[in-house]
């Protein structure tokens, strides 16, 4: 896996052992998505419209699922805006600028290359941007290891 991390995006990247449309169905499929990611998703990702739930990790039902589509390009491309590490729930973070959430597929010999990038830390406030940055970057490092294990058991 490669990673990369700047003030303002943070890039993951890995190669699956599965078809691209294996891989886009892990993503895409709100069942499957909840399965890998630990979040019971409320209903299917349509572009443009809210998508809400709950998490299901450990310590973390307390939370939110509140994102908002953006594009789903089949095979290609999946992505959404949300508020990073948004854990606190006495705080309204509605007001805040999101991030945005791509995931790029491509075909690799190995079969699929998953690349997901956040975007738009630098406008998250400055009092718990960097945290936000920190502990995305290491929930994003352990989501793709996720998927690739919850494709691989598929």
């Amino acid at each position: 896996m490669t990673e990369v991390l700047d003030t303002d995006r943070i890039e993951r990247s890995i190669d699956i052992a599965a078809p691209v449309s294996r891989v886009w169905r892990a993503l895409t499929d709100h069942t499957e998505f909840g399965a890998w990611f630990g979040v019971a998703l409320d209903g299917p990702f349509v572009p443009g419209e809210k998508s809400t739930g709950h998490m299901t990790i450990s310590g973390y039902e307390h939370i939110a699922w509140d994102a908002v589509v953006v594009a789903v390009e089949p095979e290609r491309l999946f992505s959404f805006t949300w508020h990073p590490y948004a854990v606190d729930p006495e705080i309204d973070y509605s007001a805040e600028p999101s991030t945005l959430v791509e995931f790029h597929l491509e075909p690799a010999d190995s079969g699929t290359r998953l690349l997901v990038r956040e975007t738009g830390f630098d406008k998250i406030p400055k009092g718990r941007r960097l945290e936000a940055l920190r502990m995305n970057g290491q929930g994003w490092t352990f989501q793709m290891k996720n998927i690739q294990e919850h494709v691989a058991g598929a």
